[in-house]
C-alpha cells in the first residue's frame, strides 16, 4: 500500500481543524441489520453476476491513499457509481463520525468485489462529528441519510437499517485483529430507490442527526465517458 495523503477535517462542534493520516482503510459490506433482507440482496446481486461474499458482514482492507476530501475525483470507467455511507474515523484513541461514498466500479464488481472497490477513490466530507466514548450509547438510529445523483434522489433511509458502529467495530476487531491505530471504516449503505445503479457524474450525500446537525458532501467524477 502507498502512504496516504493527510486528510484535513473540521470538527462540527467547534470548527477546529484536524489532520489525520490513516494507517488503514476498511470498507464494510453487507452490514444491514435485517439478515433476511441482506440474504435477499446477495441473491439479487448473484442474479446479475456479482459473487456472494465469504462472510456477512464482509470487511475489505483497502489502500488508505484512496481516501479524499476533494470535490472532484477521477474514475477510469463509465460504469462507476457512489452511495452514502457512515464513516467511522478512529484517531488518537477517539472516534469521529463522517460521511462518505464507497464509489465502486460496477463492471469489475461482477467478478471481484474487492478489486471493484479498490478501482475508485473514496470521497469523504470535510466536516466530522466527535463521538462520545460510549459508542453504544449514541443515538445512531435517529440519523437520517440520503443521496442524489445528477440532481435526482438516489437513496433514503436511517442508520437504523445498518449495524451500529460499535457492533461493526467489534466484528472488525475479530475479523482483522491487527487494525490498531488510526483507521477509517466505511459502515455500509442502503438500498437504491429504483433498485438500479446510476452511472452519474454529480453526487450529493447528507446525514441529519436527531439534534438537527447535518453532515454533507458533494463531489463530481471525471474520467472516461462513452462516445
Amino acid at each position: 500500500m502507498t502512504t496516504a495523503n493527510p486528510l484535513r477535517f473540521r470538527l462540527s462542534t467547534t470548527s477546529e481543524p484536524l489532520e489525520i493520516v490513516p494507517a488503514r482503510l476498511i470498507v464494510a459490506g453487507y452490514t444491514g441489520r435485517d439478515e433476511e433482507a441482506v440474504a435477499a440482496h446477495i441473491a439479487e446481486l448473484a442474479a446479475i453476476g456479482v459473487p456472494p461474499p465469504p462472510t456477512v458482514p464482509t470487511f475489505y482492507d483497502l489502500d488508505p491513499a484512496l481516501l479524499t476530501t476533494e470535490p472532484v475525483v477521477s474514475v477510469g470507467s463509465d460504469d462507476t457509481s457512489g452511495e452514502v455511507e457512515p464513516v467511522i474515523i478512529r484517531h488518537g484513541g477517539r472516534h469521529y463520525l463522517g460521511i462518505g461514498s464507497d464509489h465502486t466500479d460496477r463492471e469489475i464488481e461482477k467478478t471481484d468485489i474487492s478489486s471493484s472497490k479498490a478501482a475508485c477513490p473514496k470521497p469523504l466530507g470535510e466536516v466530522i462529528l466527535p463521538l462520545p466514548d460510549d459508542l453504544a450509547g449514541f443515538d445512531w438510529d435517529a440519523i437520517t441519510a440520503g443521496s442524489e445523483v445528477d440532481g435526482r434522489p438516489y437513496q433514503s433511509g436511517t442508520l437504523a437499517a445498518l449495524r451500529s458502529p460499535d457492533d461493526l467495530l467489534k466484528r472488525l476487531a475479530v475479523a482483522l485483529p491487527d487494525t490498531d491505530g488510526d483507521v477509517v471504516v466505511f459502515g455500509g449503505t442502503f438500498p437504491l430507490l429504483t433498485g438500479e445503479f446510476v452511472f452519474g457524474t454529480s453526487w450529493r450525500l447528507q446525514f441529519r442527526l436527531g439534534d438537527g446537525t447535518s453532515l454533507t458532501h458533494a463531489y463530481e467524477t471525471t474520467g472516461r465517458r462513452s462516445v
